[in-house]
């Protein structure tokens, strides 16, 4: 497959070559020669952008930038789904790890950070440049993500093989996340970092969850230098906690996700009006509320407002509790950066040394305390890890909850088809938890508006302010469904001097 398009004396070129063992690669890696190119001593390599991951579909986050001098990987994420789906991208990379010379992450998102232990595993060794609190996170998200793999491979050869010769193994294990892990160098917002010969760096907030940055390179190409903007992920304006998403300036090349592209997303003001609703209704017919949470962001972001509750006395007092040691650590992170946080969050910090506590809130650690809550009486409120409800410490709380009228079951997300979450959002009859059917008697409540992901509407608002600084040259639409990335690109379209390119799975395009 060969495209191409020009502008002016500027040429963008895509080169796909599907070889038989469906590995795609470019017409023009290093030292290779084949059809499409002449020998290299009568041609100069141009940039090339390969989209290894996030192409097409949303996870796996994976771009890399190669000129003659320099190797860079955007983003290592790992993909997400059916694991006959994603476990062949997870465990081959087309980047050559060993051969990289850096990679720069957006944030710690598991679906962009989650696969840096694997590529650390297959040879690469050069630095990680990321903002410092994304650091932080990220150390933390991958050993989780590697103690989970090797539980799981442990649960396989006991159980599901058991009496067979079966050999299942992790794609990475807690000590490739640790040496990931000390490969890090930390980059500030806002300042230029020469981090290779010929390469500078620059972030900026993307405001999508603490530490989140967009990506802003100038890349020397032989006597040219190239701007080469990465959004990460971005994230809504006026969301609790976090900096707004900043703008940015003309640029040779734009790689940006589109994961509601397609969609407006509920107002947030109304949020913390009903949290306070949802719990002193539930307090007042003497039941419990349980909140399943990612704990990454939403868990931190529900103790925020309900820290504003508190000290508006404006919140019943009932008991709080967070049931989830990953949540925790993550919390302490989120303490060490408050910097980074808005200016509502500097604000408070004057009167209020730590807004991720206040009094009735316990942090909950131990599998024992947790499942003491079960046998505990009263009003109160659980905030557990397992945001679609299908693992983590809340599916024993639903258990122990949803039978009973008196109780709340708050969804604060995004509930998958085939999940618990999302037959909790349907109100169905009967769940079926952890192997017993029990009777949905206790109230659903939706609360949406905590989104970390821009829609429609921010989108046309960050586009609009890159066109007045003047547009991009190429804009790659990247992380998001076919839908929601079609829909972008007609956003995108005013300020791209050609028309927005959705690339696929192992597209490579010349610059």
């Amino acid at each position: 497959m060969f495209a191409g398009f020009s502008r002016n004396s500027r040429h963008f070129r895509e080169v796909l070559f599907i070889r038989p063992d469906n590995e795609a690669k470019t017409s023009q890696l290093p030292g290779k020669i084949n059809r499409f190119s002449p020998p290299p001593t009568t041609r100069k390599l141009a940039m090339k952008l390969t989209f290894l991951g996030a192409a097409g579909e949303v996870t796996g986050s994976q771009h890399l930038i190669e000129t003659d001098s320099v190797r860079i990987l955007l983003d290592c994420g790992l993909f997400q789904g059916r694991e006959e789906d994603t476990l062949p991208k997870n465990q081959h990379f087309r980047c050559r790890p060993s051969k990289l010379d850096a990679v720069i992450l957006s944030h710690a998102h598991i679906d962009h950070c989650g696969n840096l232990p694997g590529l650390y595993k297959a040879g690469f060794r050069g630095p990680i440049f990321s903002s410092p609190a994304t650091a932080d996170i990220a150390s933390i998200m991958m050993r989780d993500s590697a103690k989970i793999q090797e539980e799981d491979a442990r649960y396989e050869r006991k159980k599901r093989f058991k009496g067979e010769h079966h050999e299942s193994k992790p794609l990475y294990t807690e000590e490739d996340a640790r040496h990931a892990a000390k490969l890090f160098e930390t980059v500030p917002f806002h300042e230029w970092d020469e981090i290779l010969d010929g390469v500078r760096l620059r972030l900026h907030h993307a405001g999508h969850i603490l530490g989140a940055a967009i990506v802003e390179l100038e890349i020397q190409d032989g006597p040219e230098w190239k701007r080469v903007i990465f959004s990460g992920d971005l994230g809504r304006r006026n969301q609790p906690l976090l900096m707004d998403p900043e703008t940015i300036g003309r640029c040779d090349v734009l790689i940006c996700e589109s994961t509601y592209g397609d969609r407006i997303h509920p107002d947030t003001s109304n949020v913390k009006a009903e949290l306070q609703r949802v719990i002193c209704e539930a307090a007042r017919r003497g039941g419990r509320v349980i909140i399943p949470a990612f704990s990454l962001g939403r868990t931190q972001m529900l103790v925020y407002l309900l820290n504003e509750l508190r000290n508006e006395d404006a919140m019943c007092r009932v008991p709080v509790f967070i049931d989830s040691p990953l949540a925790i650590r993550l919390t302490d992170v989120h303490r060490d950066h408050t910097r980074d946080m808005d200016s509502d969050v500097q604000a408070t910090l004057k009167h209020d040394d730590d807004v991720f506590d206040f009094e009735g809130l316990t942090y909950v650690q131990s599998q024992d305390e947790s499942m003491a809550l079960n046998r505990q009486e009263g009003p109160m409120v659980i905030i557990a890890a397992g945001g679609m409800c299908e693992n983590g410490r809340v599916v024993h709380h639903l258990k122990h909850a949803v039978s009973d009228e008196r109780n709340a079951i708050m969804i604060i997300g995004f509930q998958a088809e085939h999940t618990l979450g999302r037959r909790i959002v349907e109100k169905r009859q009967e769940l079926k938890i952890l192997g017993k059917t029990l009777p949905l008697n206790a109230r659903v409540e939706i609360v949406n508006g905590l989104s970390a992901h821009a829609d429609a509407s921010d989108f046309q608002w960050w586009f609009n302010e890159l066109q007045k600084q003047g547009g991009a040259e190429q804009v790659f639409i990247v992380h998001g469904e076919s839908k929601s990335a079609s829909a972008l690109a007609k956003i995108a379209e005013d300020a791209s001097d050609l028309p927005p390119v959705i690339p696929q799975f192992g597209q490579s395009f010349d610059i």
